[in-house]
């Protein structure tokens, strides 16, 4: 298994381990409480990460244009 697979447990182990750490509804963050703000934010970094490691694998890269 390649490194930058790795890559792909961060998201994992924020959104399974997050509730545990920012469950709190005190903080209001763009009017949302922070669980909720914790596991919106999460949704759009995973979309991040999986652009990463798509770009980061070897097997994506271009060897010629078939256009």
């Amino acid at each position: 298994m390649k490194a930058i697979y790795l890559l792909g447990l961060i998201p994992i182990i924020a959104i399974l381990g997050g509730p545990f750490w920012a469950n709190s509804i005190t903080p209001y963050i763009l009017g949302m409480p922070f669980f909720f703000f914790w596991n919106f934010s999460w949704l759009l970094l995973t979309s991040l990460v999986v652009f990463i490691i798509f770009k980061l694998d070897p097997a994506n890269k271009e060897e010629g244009s078939e256009e």
